[in-house]
């Protein structure tokens, strides 16, 4: 079921040749993929790093969706001891004293060695932390175990790794050990030293064995391959994978070498490449495990299984059996030739040549192919993580995924009451979604619309949602049955639903944009919940302080931005406005992270932070078109840069209309002349038309099935709009077009609509899919340089207008960002770290 199409050219039966590819469908259409072979479907449906060719959502009629959405899988699934939280951490985890070794813990990492009447040693990782992660302290102090209690001990006849923690096993490497390193270079001997002590548990000559339950991720399932036998449980926690690429890295201990010779060639490959998590019965089936069993027996059997493989009872396993597609597909010259073909072209399409990482996994996994024997294989292996891990690629990658990390934490203690029952008003798109993720992690949730058939249809939404998850294996019928007993429907015309609204804790409202209709709820809602229920509203414009004006109770109302489709979509605003409460905003952090939402709080200004961002730049669209550039060269330019897709097929999958509302609202907000240099009235004519974008199969582009081209009406309606020819060549355009996200980011900066400038990056890449790799717009400054980007502003502003004036701030206002260090890169200069430095060199070139 995971072959390449490619086999076909050496069997009978032909098939078609094909890559899959997303398409996007923005809002009410999610995503389909089509159904053609795992492995080619695979790659571009999860990204190589991420966010490569994201779902975006096509707003509804109450215009409460972000312009531009990333790509909803864009999740660090323990890439690099990156963990899945489902509550907040409401402070830093404290530092762990410095160990002392006694007789009942000799080591920090792993509880007591444990022999048994029948030689089998059991060690147990349990390090310090929350979860066990691979370091090089681990490794050293592994290595002392190792020499100390087994290696020389003629009774150990075998060994079991385990975990001495619950749900479990290793959760990655630790990102801090690749951070805390300047040259990394350095990181080679390191690594080597950690595939030699690898090597040196198996010339001791006995069965090792491998036994899972919880997260084997990057560093946790290599030191599983290295093993002679796999065991993991059935548990929903249990997953394995190899994610290194999601942070620009490839797998450093041996995984590039050790896993295609278990799995096979095109699984790995898939493995590797997507990042993507392996379950528990798709482990067995592939091969990457050789037994599931349940968690309590997990230990024992372990135990068992190395004594019978000690014995001889049992064989150890080579790899899976291969059919015969796989073996001419992967063990042949002309197979290998056209699978390495087919997969380099899938990488170049899925990344544009923009990510090093895959194609340096592709070249790592062909070198040991050239060179199976001596241990060439893994130098060229580590030689290649370091490089990867001195790019500028990789460093903005793992900075992202710092910044998610630290946005789990918040410092508004605990909330006043414990959320247990959360309403959704409005069973629309939003408010369905909302609903979905809100059931899917035990909450009880009072869905509420005005009748029977619009309740339905977001029921319906829902369940359609939970019936795929059912056919791709994502969810059990008994979770499926769990979440949707979670779920209580209500409508106007039920007299108990104000009973059920008595004893909501939170009241989530995603109804039409008006702010009479929304503060008529919030006199309603307040006059029906408990006194510590907390409203929260989905607006994406409306300030939150006016929907609060005349409340009761204002401290408890806030904003709680969600971007469509809500359960693909990462990003959660919260906006507090100027009276909103510590516990309250506390409340609003715990549900969005329990919803598996990455959080930034932004100031209560008109289109908070992120489609603040998206005006100026929907402006710069129309400007460029008034000069001259056609409308396929803006797309290829804004891809090429790295963006997912480019702002006319955004504007068409989104709509015509949306797009000219939100960029006609902010023109009449409060950016001034950053919102001037163009025409948004290129996008009114097209109304008036009936040219709506792809929802009515006529927008910039004209769609007919898969199909879209430029039809000469469209194309002679936009001559008749354009100025003078400027001739501009794609770097100017990407820089006319990019620099106006990022200028507004830094003004949210100087304005405080943001906390800094990590917040600032994580929003514009979860929240327009701005290039990951770049790391988003304040990381991206640093590394194109900020006096060079400075210099590049003015001169657009003296050559287009004030609307490409940098932003300014005096180097005074600028210390509360000088002292911090946000530890996500490696440049430093006076301690200050780059994404600190971003607005006070902005300012000083100015001022200067």
């Amino acid at each position: 079921s995971c072959l390449l199409p490619l086999a076909s050219c050496l069997l009978p039966q032909k098939k078609e040749l094909s890559i899959d590819t997303f398409t996007i469908m923005l809002g009410r259409s999610l995503a389909t993929v089509s159904k053609r072979s795992t492995f080619l479907r695979s790659i571009p449906r999860r990204t190589l790093c991420a966010a490569f060719t994201p779902n975006h959502a096509l707003a509804n009629k109450n215009h409460n969706v972000p312009l531009m959405s990333p790509q909803p899988r864009m999740q660090f699934s323990s890439a690099v001891a990156a963990v899945e939280h489902d509550e907040p951490s409401k402070t830093a985890e404290p530092a762990a004293p410095s160990f002392i070794p006694t007789a009942e813990r000799k080591y920090e990492f792993f509880q007591n060695v444990e022999v048994n009447p029948d030689g089998i040693a059991i060690v147990r990782f349990d390090g310090p932390k929350k979860v066990n992660t691979i370091s090089f302290k681990l490794k050293d102090e592994a290595e002392t175990l190792w020499n100390s209690e087994i290696h020389n001990n003629a009774d150990v006849k075998g060994v079991v790794f385990t975990s001495g923690k619950p749900d479990n096993f290793i959760a990655g490497a630790d990102i801090f050990d690749i951070q805390a390193m300047e040259n990394k270079e350095e990181l080679i001997p390191l690594i080597e030293s950690a595939t030699d002590f690898f090597q040196h548990l198996k010339s001791k000559g006995v069965p090792l064995v491998c036994a899972i339950n919880g997260p084997a991720l990057g560093g946790g399932l290599e030191w599983a391959l290295w093993c002679d036998y796999r065991i993991c449980t059935d548990s929903p926690k249990t997953k394995m994978g190899l994610p290194e690429v999601k942070l620009g890295l490839l797998p450093g201990f041996g995984g590039t070498q050790n896993l295609f010779k278990l799995v096979g060639l095109q699984k790995a490959m898939d493995m590797m490449l997507t990042g993507k998590d392996i379950r528990p019965k798709q482990a067995k089936r592939m091969g990457l495990v050789d037994l599931v069993v349940a968690p309590q027996s997990l230990e024992l059997v372990a135990i068992d299984t190395a004594k019978n493989l000690a014995n001889g009872i049992l064989k150890k396993r080579k790899g899976k059996k291969k059919s015969l597609q796989d073996r001419l597909v992967e063990d042949t010259s002309l197979g290998r030739h056209f699978m390495w073909q087919t997969i380099d072209k899938m990488v170049q399409k899925n990344t544009n040549g923009m990510y090093p990482a895959p194609f340096a996994i592709i070249d790592a996994v062909k070198y040991g192919i050239e060179h199976p024997q001596g241990e060439e294989k893994f130098k060229f292996e580590r030689e290649s993580f370091a490089k990867l891990a001195a790019t500028t690629e990789s460093e903005a990658l793992i900075g992202i995924f710092d910044g998610m990390t630290k946005l789990k934490k918040h410092s508004y203690g605990k909330v006043a009451h414990p959320i247990d029952k959360v309403a959704v008003l409005g069973g629309g798109l939003m408010g369905s979604g909302i609903a979905q993720v809100t059931a899917e992690k035990g909450y009880e949730v009072l869905l509420k619309d005005r009748d029977d058939a619009s309740v339905a249809r977001g029921l319906s939404y829902i369940e359609d949602n939970w019936e795929k998850k059912l056919k791709r294996k994502r969810m059990s019928k008994f979770q499926y049955n769990i979440n949707s007993s979670n779920i209580v429907p209500l409508t106007d015309d039920m007299e108990s639903w104000k009973e059920h609204f008595g004893r909501a804790d939170l009241v989530i409202e995603a109804v039409f944009e008006d702010v009479n209709l929304k503060r008529k709820i919030v006199a309603e809602m307040e006059g029906l919940t408990p006194d510590h229920c907390v409203f929260a509203t989905n607006t994406s414009a409306i300030p939150i302080a006016d929907i609060a004006a005349g409340a009761k109770r204002p401290e408890q109302i806030i904003g709680m931005h969600y971007f469509s489709p809500v359960p693909q979509m990462p990003l959660l605003e919260i906006i507090p406005h100027e009276n909103t409460s510590d516990s309250t905003k506390a409340a609003a952090f715990e549900v969005g992270v329990k919803q598996g939402k990455t959080c930034i709080e932004v100031k209560d200004v008109p289109g908070f932070y992120v489609n603040r961002c998206l005006g100026p730049f929907l402006v710069e669209v129309s400007a460029l078109v008034r000069d001259g550039v056609g409308l396929e060269e803006l797309d290829k330019a804004a891809k090429n840069f790295g963006m997912p897709v480019g702002p006319i097929d955004l504007a068409d999958n989104v709509g015509i209309d949306v797009t000219s509302h939100v960029a006609n609202f902010l023109s009449r907000a409060d950016l001034g002349d950053r919102m001037s240099g163009g025409d948004v009235s290129l996008m009114e004519g097209m109304i008036k038309k009936g040219w709506l974008g792809k929802k009515s199969n006529q927008g910039f582009y004209t769609y007919k099935g898969k199909e879209k081209t430029i039809s000469s009406e469209v194309q002679a309606y936009v001559d008749a709009f354009k100025g003078a020819d400027l001739n501009l060549q794609e770097e100017e355009i990407q820089n006319r077009l990019i620099s106006r996200f990022v200028n507004e980011a830094a003004k949210c900066l100087e304005d405080e609509i943001i906390k800094d400038p990590v917040v600032g990056d994580i929003g514009l890449v979860f929240g327009t899919g701005f290039a990951p790799f770049r790391g988003g717009p304040f990381r991206y400054l640093d590394t194109y340089g900020v006096d060079k980007y400075v210099g590049m502003m003015n001169g657009f502003a003296e050559k287009y207008g004030p609307q490409f004036e940098p932003c300014q701030r005096k180097f005074y206002l600028m210390s509360p960002f000088l002292v911090r260090n946000y530890q996500t890169g490696r440049h430093h200069i006076c301690g200050i770290h780059p994404l600190a430095r971003t607005l006070y060199f902005l300012s000083y070139s100015r001022l200067s």
